[in-house]
């Protein structure tokens, strides 16, 4: 089997429904030509998934992708991560999520660059990885476990040495936004707790001990050493000191803070919420990511909680708070520990929350309890939907079908894109962003997608984005495509001056390859063709790159942009514009030579 350095050169195919597992070789051009991570995955995701007619997201045949990349198990930092891909049960279209874990060094040392997965067990079962050797395990006695539960009793029963990922409560019952954890951690966003459910997978397990050599061993360790100095400074500083959870204050004075089901750009709540004012009331420590010298977990305790602590960034705290106007820090605490325990992605799960509240609010649904303001209510609607109970069973299936079951009227303030809820950007004060939300290939994301990072900067109007802030949103697109490939933490974008030149000369200290940022750019093309060429296989048409109604509709009522709201012309403009300039149709189809480059 012919090998480079930094890989494996094949990947795992496990048939759960057959219990047979074989090792199949990748070409070494492809390992170049699409990296590892989510580069590699979304092509084994197109190579494996059948080509009749699209099938349902958690049809047996559909596969889901670990995949590894040729960083993992170097000492360059950040560089513990996999990539877990699937077709989304929330969206039908592509979905891939990162973890940052030990799995990743685990998984890799199996001898392998990427686990795929197709089929269903008969029973519950855990698959169990041990060398590159696999096999299932009877997980019915798992059964209502919580992911972290679920890890711990899987490692006691099969060795510590195994690093367990596995899916709660929610993932049984195949709740759409469902989540796969490790070491409580979440490949959070799209449904993939969801689509192990549907394959009776409670967890995988992994261990091994096949190790991939470097090309420049020596070079590689002073390089390492350098960016873990340079991970250490300035660049960095506002992670390790305060997490994410800074950004609430920051977003909510720019008028760009999501707030009572995006009816809002400002919350009064916010400095009474935010936890780094917290102080001596709510305790917190610090925590790390495997193989991470930046730090920037921030586990925050309950008053008289004697448990282990939430976990909480941004993006879950403003789902669960301003989002449903919730400025109770102990509810959303409650909210998160919830969703952590049921296994449901926290974005999801607060648009879906908002979501309720707003049409009780409207008359659209008869549940007075469920209001805006209300930390209880929050927590109880979110006991409903990972219970699939009452109206949780409605809001359960995500804010896109629960808004279609209801009726036009709610269709109108459903806020999600291809059928995923939005982040915590509002669309009509970084307009950039919502370039980035229309069309990104997994639907309304901030990770596959910097435009944000656009509209935060000097050279472009918010309200008004023109062509050169299109190229620069495709440029953060880029970054983000091979930086998700390598895989490394996003928050290492601040020390690079030039991040593909960085991201090259890594590349090829493990690897050999001989790539500079000309060859990465044109990578990163290929990677974004090929996910949106698998979304294409799956049924997508350009009338879903749009956003909510409410963003065309409704100005902004509140803070220093308000007025503002995205035009439908404008935004058909910048897709349009998009589009171009990556080379596809205006309206956004692929050309034969793209789709043939995507897929090689």
């Amino acid at each position: 089997m012919s090998k480079s350095p930094g890989y494996h050169g094949c990947y795992l195919r496990v048939d759960l429904s057959r219990d047979h597992c074989e090792r199949i070789e990748i070409d070494p051009r492809v390992l170049r030509r699409f990296i590892g991570g989510s580069g590699l995955g979304t092509w084994l995701l197109t190579r494996e998934t059948p080509r009749s007619e699209p099938l349902d997201a958690l049809h047996p045949d559909m596969p889901v992708v670990i995949a590894f990349s040729p960083l993992i198990g170097t000492p360059l930092t950040t560089s513990a991560k996999f990539a877990m891909l699937a077709k989304s049960p929330l969206t039908h279209r592509i979905n891939d999520s990162l973890l940052s874990s030990h799995f990743a060094i685990a998984g890799k040392k199996c001898g392998c660059d990427a686990i795929v997965i197709v089929g269903r067990a008969n029973a519950p079962a855990v698959l169990a990885i041990d060398d590159g050797e696999a096999r299932l395990v009877d997980a019915r006695r798992f059964a209502g476990l919580t992911a972290a539960e679920t890890e711990s009793r899987v490692r006691d029963e099969l060795g510590r040495s195994f690093q367990v990922a596995s899916i709660g409560p929610a993932g049984e019952r195949e709740i759409p936004f469902a989540t796969v954890s490790h070491d409580g951690r979440h490949a959070g966003r799209g449904g993939m707790g969801a689509v192990f459910g549907s394959k009776h997978l409670k967890a995988i397990a992994v261990r091994g001990t096949r190790l991939t050599t470097v090309a420049d061993a020596d070079g590689l360790v002073d390089y390492a050493r350098g960016l873990s100095k340079a991970s250490l400074g300035p660049a960095t500083a506002k992670y390790r000191e305060l997490g994410t959870v800074s950004n609430l204050v920051t977003f909510n004075r720019l008028g760009s803070l999501p707030t009572r089901n995006f009816q809002q750009s400002t919350f009064a709540g916010a400095e009474a919420l935010a936890l780094e004012h917290a102080g001596d009331m709510l305790p917190r420590v610090r925590s790390s990511c495997a193989a991470c010298t930046i730090g920037c977990e921030h586990i925050f305790s309950r008053s008289g909680d004697d448990s282990s602590g939430v976990r909480m960034e941004y993006e879950s705290l403003f789902a669960l708070g301003p989002l449903c106007e919730v400025n109770d820090r102990d509810a959303v605490l409650r909210a998160a520990r919830l969703c952590d325990d049921a296994g449901v992605d926290t974005i999801s799960s607060g648009g879906a929350v908002a979501f309720g509240m707003e049409c009780v609010e409207r008359g659209l649904l008869d549940e007075p309890w469920l209001r805006f303001g209300s930390g209880e209510a929050l927590v109880r609607c979110l006991s409903l939907i990972a219970r699939r109970e009452g109206v949780g069973a409605l809001l359960s299936q995500g804010v896109r079908v629960a808004a279609e079951r209801i009726g036009p009227e709610a269709q109108s303030f459903a806020m999600h894109v291809k059928g995923l809820e939005l982040p915590g950007y509002e669309p009509r004060s970084l307009q950039t962003m919502a370039l980035g939300f229309a069309v990104g290939t997994r639907g309304a994301d901030h990770n596959r997608s910097g435009a944000y990072q656009v509209d935060f900067s000097e050279e472009t109007n918010r309200l008004a984005p023109d062509a050169a802030a299109v190229h620069r949103a495709i440029e953060t697109e880029n970054e983000a495509a091979v930086m998700d490939s390598l895989i490394l933490c996003k928050f290492l974008r601040g020390v690079f001056d030039d991040r593909m030149a960085a991201m090259a000369e890594m590349l090829r200290l493990v690897t050999g390859f001989n790539v500079d940022s000309r060859e990465l750019i044109e990578t990163a093309g290929r990677i974004v063709n090929a996910k949106k060429r698998y979304n294409i296989l799956q049924g997508w048409t350009p009338d879903e790159d749009r956003l909510p109604s409410r963003v065309y509709e409704q100005p902004l009522p509140d803070g220093v942009a308000a007025g503002a709201r995205v035009t439908e012309e404008r935004m058909t403009m910048l897709v349009r514009q998009y589009n171009t300039s990556r080379g596809w149709s205006p309206d956004g189809w692929l050309a034969d030579d793209v789709t043939d480059a995507a897929q090689q």
